[in-house]
């Protein structure tokens, strides 16, 4: 986690979180998660669903979120955990996780999606689409990514062969052809199909 403290006891009245992910299709490494709170004292300009920017404007965004929120946080469940859970359990186990290490304890959470991670210390609402609808959740998805992204440079850096770089581990047609080539890195999802394919192979 970037930020870690322990809940309040009570939830602050008036505070929303926005709750996203980033990573659920890739063939490899941890999926994120993010829980930002907006300071609506310190409004950000350009906020979107993280797809739709370029990941320098990510970057920048990402900066300001970190520098104006009243509170963020970003968590993940790796592989070993999406592996022996699956990668929907595993991203409502990395959402919990982002919302567990707010500072701050909000009245509500938006979580992107059509589904809410059990156990939350708030009730939680699921709004399909939120990363383009919901400032919160749009801020949560871009800091999810560009963690993600930041991970996946550094795989680049220990597995240079593959192009961790160039797809940031999804299953494009050159990440595919290095699974191939290469075989799995410790950084793969065995129970993605891809993957296990090639490791039941003879």
């Amino acid at each position: 986690m970037l930020q870690s403290d322990l809940f309040p006891a009570m939830p602050e009245t008036g505070l929303v979180a926005g709750v996203d992910e980033a990573g659920r299709g890739p063939l490899a490494g941890p999926v994120f998660a993010a829980a930002v709170i907006l300071d609506p004292d310190h409004p950000i300009v350009g906020l979107a669903d993280s797809k739709a920017l370029t990941a320098l404007r990510r970057e920048a965004l990402a900066a300001q979120i970190r520098q104006y929120a009243q509170g963020w946080c970003v968590a993940q469940a790796d592989v070993q955990e999406i592996d022996r859970l699956n990668i929907l359990q595993a991203t409502m186990l990395a959402m919990q996780r982002a919302c567990a290490g707010l500072s701050r304890l909000p009245a509500l959470a938006l979580i992107d999606g059509n589904r809410v991670p059990t156990g939350l210390a708030c009730p939680a609402r699921a709004i399909v689409k939120g990363d383009a609808l919901v400032p919160a959740i749009s801020a949560a998805s871009i800091l999810a990514k560009t963690a993600r992204d930041a991970y996946c440079m550094g795989l680049h850096a220990e597995y240079p062969h593959y192009g961790f770089d160039q797809h940031k581990g999804y299953g494009t047609a050159l990440h595919r052809a290095r699974l191939v080539e290469y075989g799995p890195c410790p950084a793969h999802r065995r129970s993605f199909a891809p993957v296990r394919a090639l490791l039941e192979r003879p």
